[in-house]
């Protein structure tokens, strides 16, 4: 029996890829096993988002050949659609596949005999029409489910069209079928993903059902007890949308919303489809609605053309808003985007600069967050996560609590006090008043 493993890159869309791939090579006899355990073959996922990305991707082949000398390595992923033939001249490196046969790994390759120069298997973006399923089944306590695919939007900094091609989505009926088999694997938690799930809906090109509706339709599958919006665009996240999610049984009080500048003139340059003015009024809705609601933010400091007063309208506009934390991600120059060809660029030091400021206030939003919500019950789904004899797992809205471990927690859902935040900046729980909840 042939032993494959998988190593992925990036973000929860690839691990529910990789997680898929995994199970078609399990139904083809082979032995998935962990990186260290002298693989035959290596399907390593890559990211493209940032230079830093391409570089793990390197990172990563240099040390599979270091465990398993004679394995074969295949590359799948966003680098490989992006840059198929500079992959396909690393050392080590036998395929690369791109965004339209990843899936398709067993018909191209075959028994993944060696061959003397690295198969490229990369068609042109356009021919990604086809939407492929996919979950991740490695974490019992919640599943990554893929409900779209691709991005019609052209923002300026932004290689996902060319790495993932046109929008398309799943049916309403498929994603409710993979819901129920995920609810049979005793999953208590589904986290929707896609490239930009609030275009969900388009199928062939045109557009055929909504993300609300797939929302209301979820909102009835039994066997699960939470559902979590991944990442919505604001402009796609609608009042429909978030006055159910209030009222809701399964959906949780947590949005995640990028924002990527608090300055319009940026947001302009970038190519977003919103004002500032727009996520303030997402924002306020939210918090109108469910006061304890968890905000996540996306942003991107040192675009072209942001000066110090235009970053500082953003560290501004972010201070004031009633949001819980930030991803901040450094701008770098991608091939083929429309950023590189614009003028103003910022020096690296001032970019990492301003990421530094901007992360210190994203621990004193996150702080201030967990703050107001000490004291009150919520109910929080325990993993398989322990550190000095903690078990952790998460509120409804997002809070990480820390409780003293007990092995018939693990993957259920029971109902805390949040008492205090510990050095490690989680929230601990009122032990005697912590009560069992039946499911």
């Amino acid at each position: 029996m042939k032993k494959v493993a998988f190593y992925t890159l990036g973000c929860k869309l690839n691990f529910s890829e990789t997680s898929t791939i995994s199970r078609q090579f399990e139904e083809k006899g082979y032995l998935k096993v962990d990186f260290q355990e002298n693989p035959d073959i290596f399907i390593i996922n890559t990211c493209s988002v940032t230079d830093n990305a391409d570089k793990k991707c390197k990172k990563i082949v240099k040390e599979a050949k270091k465990i398993s000398p004679n394995s074969y390595v295949a590359i799948i992923g966003c680098y490989a659609q992006l840059k198929p033939t500079e992959i396909s001249e690393i050392e080590g490196v036998d395929a690369v596949l791109g965004a339209a046969e990843k899936f398709r790994l067993h018909e191209l390759l075959g028994d993944f005999a060696k061959e003397q120069e690295a198969k490229v298997l990369a068609s042109e973006i356009t021919e990604a029409r086809s939407f492929n399923n996919a979950y991740s089944i490695n974490d019992r306590t919640r599943t990554f489910l893929k409900v779209q695919d691709g991005c019609n939007y052209g923002c300026a900094f932004c290689t996902i069209p060319l790495a993932r091609g046109k929008s398309r989505s799943n049916t309403i009926e498929s994603v409710l079928a993979s819901a129920r088999e995920i609810a049979a694997t005793d999953v208590k938690e589904i986290v929707l993903t896609g490239v930009n799930i609030g275009d969900f809906g388009i199928v062939d090109g045109k557009r055929n059902e909504r993300f609300a509706d797939l929302v209301f339709a979820l909102d009835e599958v039994e066997g699960i007890d939470r559902f979590r919006i991944s990442s919505i665009e604001p402009n796609l996240l609608t009042n429909e949308i978030i006055e159910f999610v209030s009222q809701s049984k399964r959906f949780v009080p947590h949005f995640h919303i990028p924002l990527q500048s608090g300055s319009n003139t940026i947001l302009r340059r970038m190519g977003r489809r919103y004002l500032r003015e727009l996520y303030e009024d997402r924002v306020s809705k939210i918090k109108t609605l469910m006061p304890n609601a968890c905000i996540g933010v996306d942003v991107i400091v040192g675009f072209p053309g942001e000066t110090d007063e235009l970053f500082l309208e953003t560290y501004n506009f972010l201070n004031e808003l009633n949001i819980s934390y930030l991803h901040v991600f450094t701008y770098s120059e991608r091939a083929n985007t429309r950023a590189v060809e614009l003028d103003g660029i910022v020096p690296m030091k001032k970019r990492n600069e301003r990421s530094k400021m901007l992360r210190i206030l994203s621990e004193k939003k996150r702080r201030k967050f967990y703050e107001e919500n000490l004291g009150q019950t919520f109910t929080v789904l325990f993993e398989e996560d322990v550190e000095d004899g903690k078990m952790h797992g998460f509120t409804e809205n997002y809070i990480r609590v820390a409780a003293k471990y007990d092995p018939m927690l693990v993957n259920e859902l029971k109902q805390v006090t949040l008492d205090a935040i510990n050095a490690a900046g989680n929230v601990e729980v009122r032990e005697p008043e912590m009560v069992y909840e039946k499911h």
